[in-house]
């Protein structure tokens, strides 16, 4: 007699989830079938980096260990580096490349004394017309003249012009020596406009007349006082020749300035 198959609902292990068919290895879920044994599960493995990841750590240490290496190089040459070179060896260090010129001189050498003439300056006329003083207008004669601006020079002139107008009025009629070539008066009263244009006249006169040469020639050789003096009182300068000198005075004279505009 044919056994009616059993119905799903009463087959055994109907209710257990996971049959296997027989058979079937490995196929799930239908039911009345043992199934087959599962695989065990095996471990997880750690994520290995990939190339890109190797790469950039790779080329991050290699610049840490450039950047630690350039530090310590330049504390080693701030503290190896050797000190400032004296003046001296500065300038050979100098000279070796070319920016200075260096001489060498043996120590046998000796100095040379090079004497070199001495030098002074000398007032000119415009120094001079700034003067006020009758010190000042016989330094001018002289000047104009020609001669040496010398103390016995002054000197003999200052008392020159002492004996012709007095000392404190010796700008009379801008007319100091009383000399009467260019001024209009022959007889030594004349005026000049100025005391510039009184001495241009004087320094003219004692070249221009011979009789005057005694002077001249004392003046320019710079004489002693009484040799220029004799000359002057021998000269037709005067016509009273001083008396030969026995109204002349030999007494300091006195440095008086001229009013203003006297000198031009």
């Amino acid at each position: 007699m044919t056994k009616p198959n059993p119905s799903p609902a009463t087959t055994p292990g109907a209710q257990r989830s996971g049959a296997v068919m027989p058979g079937k290895p490995g196929m799930p879920g239908m039911p009345g079938m043992p199934g087959m044994p599962r695989m065990p599960e095996q471990p997880q493995r750690a994520v290995q980096p990939g190339p890109l990841d190797t790469d950039t750590r790779r080329v991050g240490r290699i610049v840490a260990i450039a950047a630690a290496a350039a530090a310590f190089a330049l504390v080693a040459i701030t503290s190896l580096a050797p000190p400032p070179l004296p003046v001296t060896e500065s300038y050979a260090q100098s000279s070796l490349q070319g920016t200075l010129q260096v001489i060498s001189v043996p120590g046998s050498a000796s100095g040379v004394i090079i004497t070199r003439d001495d030098y002074s300056s000398t007032p000119g006329v415009k120094t001079l017309s700034a003067g006020s003083t009758n010190r000042d207008w016989a330094t001018l004669v002289l000047f104009l003249a020609g001669f040496p601006m010398s103390d016995s020079n002054i000197t003999v002139m200052l008392r020159w012009m002492r004996q012709e107008n007095g000392p404190d009025d010796w700008w009379n009629r801008n007319n100091p020596l009383n000399n009467g070539w260019g001024s209009g008066g022959g007889s030594g009263f004349g005026s000049y406009d100025n005391l510039v244009t009184a001495a241009e006249n004087a320094a003219e006169a004692l070249h221009s007349v011979g009789g005057y040469s005694g002077i001249v020639a004392g003046f320019a050789a710079s004489a002693p006082t009484a040799q220029i003096e004799a000359a002057i009182w021998a000269s037709p300068w005067a016509a009273s020749h001083y008396a030969n000198g026995a109204h002349w005075s030999y007494t300091a004279v006195p440095i008086y300035a001229s009013p203003s505009g006297t000198w031009g």
